[in-house]
């Protein structure tokens, strides 16, 4: 649910072993720490070696599973000797979600179908157990990495915060979701194959991160975007049931996409019209292994589109054409909706913290053509434009929606309402409802309501904003946070939050004002801005406006 960056097809083993070991060391000026016995960790299939870079030790491209095209994930072979993991190994085939931002910057990616691999960040092993985060990437569930953006990197959160961290690639798009159930009983689960290797890591992680200093018995999941909505699948998917004990979703709670999926109808028509657009007869699936991932996911995508048409399937915010790629509720491996209308039972006890930024998508527009709203924006409008462009946008609602937005935020500019989100701010508000409705595990509600001063604030408090800030990154993503002192203290403060839940379940301490579970009757909301607070119901009368449909 992210632009998707560009990747690099041509890059030599050795070539990126010595650009992956030295230009971390350049960049830094920091020593980079290797050597025979150096960062070598002994796992259940072979001895890895890493690097130290400013006492944390760095593990990167590690494999944790291999599968055959369409087929389940296996475990990996063992090896004799030591492998090498310097580098960030090959991402899964990617379906382009969009253009490329000068807020969106990130190493260079080579795609591959050998992709199902992971990164650990570590503080030197001392025979402590530390909690483990294990980030899941956005891009929907058809394209993106684990090293998307340079705020993914783990290192500064691994050491500011003492946890162990984990990021995950898994197979994506029609690779990982293409229904082929009704050709086959191995293809049996082939719609949720990328849901199976999320697993397969966390087994992995289960297994392993012990000998990297981390507690397998202290595992926490978390994502944003479609990491986020990935992050709901696997609290709702039994096979993940055990590998992690709590949860954290930003900007993920999607209906479709998430918190519900796609319908097994949907599904297998969608692979009935991609074997025809291929030209594949479905008693010789074999013949797919000649297509590459582009030219299935080619006919794949034109199949969405006609199921969508066929079906009659609403499009998400009005866009599209009513049918993405996601996982498939097929009653079996994924036996109900991650979030219907409860909260499945499985993961009642499972700590949630759930929330979203205050602009996401409806500030995403004005970073993509900066060299217009830098010269007309919400601070060049007159008053007079302002309430035009309001009652353009809200209709007969403008002035309970004025009311309220004042309510929210009154020390707020008034234009700033055109741009409150509420696609993925009310689906947040539900799915906390319905969880705290069990009365069982905590959830806690937030909103990220920073706008970077970058290019004068146009861009707001856009879509991913907030990650640099979680993963304590602030000058890694300098050119979109502006690297400021406020940036630091905030990042300081939000990423101390996500820790303690890591290691507790429970978000407060350090400099935070008292963090309560939210309810539906105390409605409490952590607000993350220069000024940190919690409000009750903050912004549940605005979003009921702006999300009718959504009951929170």
């Amino acid at each position: 649910m992210k632009p998707n960056l560009s990747t690099k097809f041509a890059r030599t083993t050795l070539l990126t072993i010595a650009l992956g070991f030295i230009v971390p060391a350049l960049a830094s000026q920091d020593p980079i720490q290797a050597g025979n016995d150096i960062a070598v960790v002994h796992t259940q299939a072979g001895k890895i070696q890493g690097y130290v870079h400013n006492d944390i030790l760095t593990y990167k491209g590690i494999a944790y599973a291999m599968a055959e095209r369409f087929m389940p994930p296996q475990k990996v072979a063992k090896w004799q000797g030591v492998k090498m993991a310097l580098t960030y190994g090959d991402v899964c085939p990617q379906v382009p979600m969009g253009g490329r931002s000068f807020f969106f910057t990130g190493p260079e990616m080579t795609q591959s179908e050998q992709c199902l691999n992971l990164n650990i960040w570590a503080p030197k092993n001392d025979g402590k157990k530390r909690a483990v985060m294990v980030w899941i990437h956005g891009g929907g569930f058809q394209s993106g990495a684990s090293n998307d953006l340079h705020s993914y990197d783990g290192e500064n959160l691994a050491r500011s915060g003492d946890v162990v961290v984990v990021s995950v690639n898994h197979r994506l798009n029609a690779m990982g979701h293409l229904d082929l159930s009704a050709y086959g009983e191995q293809y049996k689960y082939s719609a949720n194959l990328g849901v199976q290797d999320l697993v397969a890591s966390l087994e992995w992680v289960k297994e392993n991160i012990d000998k990297f200093g981390g507690d397998p018995a202290n595992v926490t999941i978390f994502g944003e975007s479609g990491g986020g909505a990935k992050v709901l699948t696997l609290m709702g998917t039994p096979a993940a049931k055990g590998l992690f004990s709590k949860a954290i979703v930003e900007s993920g709670a999607v209906e479709k996409m998430g918190m519900t999926l796609t319908s097994p109808k949907a599904g297998m028509r969608v692979a009935e019209l991609t074997l025809a657009n291929l030209g594949v007869k479905p008693t010789a699936l074999d013949k797919l292994k000649v297509f590459t991932p582009a030219q299935i996911n080619e006919a794949a995508n034109k199949a969405l589109k006609q199921t969508a048409q066929e079906q009659k399937l609403t499009p998400l915010r009005g866009q599209g054409y009513g049918l993405s790629w996601a996982p498939t509720m097929d009653g079996d491996y994924i036996p109900q909706e991650p979030v219907g209308e409860k909260y499945p039972e499985l993961s009642k006890d499972i700590p949630l913290l759930i929330g979203s930024n205050l602009t996401e998508w409806e500030s995403f527009p004005l970073q993509l053509d900066l060299a217009n709203t830098q010269k007309d924006n919400r601070f060049t409008w007159s008053d007079s434009q302002v309430e035009e462009k309001l009652k353009a946008k809200y209709g007969n609602k403008t002035a309970k929606v004025i009311e309220a937005f004042r309510e929210a935020y009154p020390k707020r500019r008034l234009a700033d309402a055109l741009y409150v989100d509420s696609f993925l701010r009310a689906p947040a508000l539900k799915t906390a409802s319905l969880k705290a409705d069990q009365h069982a595990a905590p959830v806690y509600n937030y909103i990220f309501s920073w706008d970077t001063p970058v290019f004068n604030g146009v861009p707001m408090s856009y879509h991913t904003a907030e990650i640099a800030f979680v993963f304590n990154n602030i000058d890694k993503m300098e050119q979109a946070t502006g690297g400021g002192k406020e940036a630091r203290e905030l990042a300081k403060k939000m990423s101390t939050a996500w820790v303690n839940f890591a290691k507790t379940g429970n978000p407060n301490g350090g400099d935070l004002p008292q963090w309560d579970a939210y309810t539906r009757e105390n409605g409490n909301v952590m607000i993350f801005d220069n000024e940190i607070k919690i409000k009750q119901h903050h912004d549940a009368k605005l979003q009921r406006l702006l999300a009718p449909e959504m009951k929170f």
